[in-house]
């Protein structure tokens, strides 16, 4: 008896065996759009600092608008919808990149303008309401790199395909006419050239959806209606 009562001591005493450890693997997707949200919001915030100091020495609303309109586009990166589909080549990053960090990159200047403010201006409230009419319509479908998260064909993209991206090359065309240093006619050149590119992507990739190829089928024009 005092055998059997040490032996099921022992027993009792015996450890548990440990649950097993799962080790996840690390989600690099989601990293990579966390990394791209606190970028973009980094990046207006310095935009903005530029911007509104030239606003408060010189009362010219043109780089207020720009502000506008980039504000959008960390709005909209931060609560976009995930995508059915991602074009993750090195050429849409390129792209995507280019395209995104280059309005970020312009600076208010003293070099004399082309036009006057009011009428760069009026081109810039032209602009950011196409933009606004083309988030409003798109809502949580906007995104940066080429992506299917559903086809929109209402409002202004009744219009043409690209109504936000017309909208940027319209503000940005703006402000380059009120700031036209070498190094924002340099900036605006190539990030609105890989715009143009980045819209192609897009639709490259959209191409396989039947929805998107029936939406092209009505809507021709790119950019610019009668144009591209």
């Amino acid at each position: 008896m005092t055998v059997n009562v040490a032996r099921w001591r022992l027993i009792d005493a015996a450890p548990a065996s440990e649950p097993a450890v799962v080790l996840r693997k690390p989600d690099w997707a989601a990293f990579r759009d966390l990394t791209s949200r606190v970028c973009i919001g980094v990046l207006f915030v310095m935009l903005s600092s530029r911007f509104l100091r030239d606003f408060a020495q010189t009362g010219r609303l043109t780089g207020l608008l720009l502000l506008i309109s980039e504000a959008l586009v960390v709005v909209l990166t931060i609560v976009r919808r995930r995508a059915r589909t991602v074009d993750r080549s090195v050429s849409a990053a390129v792209l995507t990149g280019v395209s995104l960090l280059g309005p970020f990159a312009l600076w208010p200047t003293s070099v004399p303008a082309l036009a006057p403010d009011a009428l760069t201006a009026a081109v810039s409230i032209v602009g950011v309401v196409i933009v606004i009419a083309g988030k409003v319509t798109i809502g949580r479908s906007f995104g940066l790199v080429p992506a299917n998260r559903g086809v929109v064909a209402t409002g202004p993209y009744s219009v043409v395909r690209h109504p936000i991206y017309a909208g940027y090359l319209l503000s940005h065309a703006a402000t380059l006419a009120l700031y036209p240093s070498v190094w924002n006619v340099a900036i605006i050149l190539v990030a609105d050239t890989a715009l143009v590119f980045r819209a192609l992507a897009e639709e490259r990739l959209l191409s396989a959806d039947s929805a998107y190829q029936t939406y092209c089928g009505r809507v021709a024009w790119h950019l610019v209606p009668g144009v591209f």
